[in-house]
């Protein structure tokens, strides 16, 4: 789904109550103000947003405002979701967990809906938001908190692959088939990671080589169980002569525990298996069940948990597309 959203649509008078209203449709409950007073009969803004699986894409363009979401609006509406914003033109500021970091053309920073922050910009600018579920990333990364309001430089390294890749995305966008649009959406997250990674806060010890060897033993054996509904950790050591007090310290430097890792696989392999055109025809929950779940109403409030949506509503994008 794309859809093109723009303050011209309404009487300058009425523009950024409109726009207010705008950006909490996209994004989360927020607050906005301008930056100068009289500024609101002035006000300018369009968001482009399309929706890949598990996540969202848009391009906001305005004017000169500042942003806030408050213990009010979390109060109000809870949702879990985080946040990076791109820039592309012009310069912005990003708060957040007593931090700020200061955007220029190709940085970004990330944010987390469920605390407050302030988006903050002088003049007008162009970003590049991506919104994916707030579980998406906590499974790939410890420690979240430490890595908001970061600046994470789109000039080198895994900033500047992710900087190329949302730029080639913005062109192919309307393209893309489904399954494409997963593996491009799990691509953007990866590329993400690895660039909230090189940020001082996320560093951590390395792993000795055989800690190392135990742990791609450890997920290998679950890929090879997955379909098990009776794969648990204790059964996965036994298969591996393992013991299960070993795997839980092999796990100690991941973002999730053996239990939740196994979990996070199996819905990552349902996701895939509703977009796959050659499952079409399969039911649901005969999907979630040749993946290891045995209970279908458990399976669906895990996977809306996951990636924001019901695992229908994620089918119905192979559909729609």
């Amino acid at each position: 789904m794309n859809q093109l959203l723009s303050t011209d649509a309404v009487a300058r008078d009425q523009r950024l109550a409109y726009w207010t209203d705008m950006i909490c449709n996209v994004y989360v409950q927020l607050g906005c103000d301008p930056v100068r007073a009289g500024d609101t009969g002035d006000f300018e803004g369009s968001i482009r947003q399309h929706t890949l699986p598990g996540l969202d894409v848009s391009v906001v363009t305005s004017g000169a405002q500042k942003v806030m979401r408050t213990p009010g609006h979390i109060a109000h509406s809870g949702d879990d979701y985080f946040l990076v914003s791109i820039q592309a033109r012009g310069h912005g500021v990003v708060r957040q967990d007593g931090r700020d970091a200061v955007l220029q053309a190709g940085d970004f920073a990330l944010y987390d809906s469920t605390r407050p922050y302030q988006l903050l910009f002088d003049d007008a600018f162009e970003q590049i938001v991506l919104k994916l579920p707030g579980e998406r990333l906590r499974s790939e990364l410890r420690d979240t908190e430490v890595l908001t309001a970061t600046t994470v430089s789109g000039r080198e390294g895994a900033g500047h692959l992710l900087l190329g890749m949302i730029r080639t995305l913005r062109e192919d966008i309307d393209t893309l088939q489904p399954a494409s649009a997963l593996a491009v959406a799990n691509g953007v997250q990866n590329i993400l990671v690895a660039g909230l990674q090189t940020l001082p806060a996320a560093r951590a010890p390395a792993l000795s080589h055989l800690t190392a060897y135990h742990l791609a033993r450890v997920k290998r054996g679950i890929d090879e169980q997955l379909a098990d509904p009776s794969l648990s950790v204790g059964t996965l050591a036994t298969a591996l002569g393992m013991s299960v007090s070993h795997i839980h310290r092999v796990f100690k430097s991941e973002p999730l525990t053996p239990s939740q890792y196994i979990w996070e696989r199996r819905l990552e392999a349902c996701s895939r298996d509703l977009l796959a055109p050659q499952l079409a025809g399969r039911p649901v929950a005969d999907i979630a069940y040749s993946r290891g779940f045995n209970d279908a109403a458990h399976f669906s409030r895990a996977f809306r948990e996951r990636f924001g949506c019901s695992p229908r509503e994620w089918r119905r994008q192979r559909v729609e597309q």
